[in-house]
């Protein structure tokens, strides 16, 4: 189980990047939202989301364990928000080359700078949720920032 634990929370070992891991895992999320969530979010949106929400809760026990295992709060090896927080920067957004890199630099922005409340969360939440809600708020704000300019350039 150990393993398995260390396998996702560090985002298939992009977490362990000597440099910028957190943009590792986000490059994996992108992946992940490109090739997983973005065809069954064209099909089936609501089962789309159900899946996701499912998914986060379980990478809230995973980052609870993964900062056991790794015995640090918020462990820049642990990636897996910054991996669910790409997917759901894409939902609902066009998954053309030009907005999966505008998502990308928008999460990668708002997830460094953490603007109200995303660094009350980081600084206030504890465990696994506070590792994982701090990134889905950043990844919020670049979703609606990316459904504005869609809507703007449609």
């Amino acid at each position: 189980m150990r393993a398995l634990i260390i396998f996702f929370a560090t985002g298939i070992y992009t977490g362990y990047s000597p440099y910028a891991s957190g943009t590792a895992g986000s490059i994996v999320g992108l992946i992940l939202a490109w090739f997983v969530f973005w065809p069954l979010w064209e099909r089936a949106p609501a089962l789309c989301l159900a899946i996701f929400a499912v998914a986060f809760a379980i990478a809230c026990w995973i980052s609870d364990e993964a900062e056991r295992i790794f015995d640090e709060h918020d462990s820049s090896k642990i990636v897996i928000d910054e991996v669910l927080g790409m997917v759901f920067t894409m939902f609902g957004n066009p998954m053309t080359w030009p907005y999966l890199l505008a998502g990308f630099l928008l999460f990668r922005l708002f997830d460094i700078v953490k603007p109200f409340p995303a660094g009350y969360i980081d600084a206030h939440l504890r465990n696994g949720i506070g590792v994982m809600v701090d990134d889905l708020a950043a990844a919020l704000y670049a979703n609606i920032v990316l459904q504005i300019v869609a809507r703007i350039l449609h």
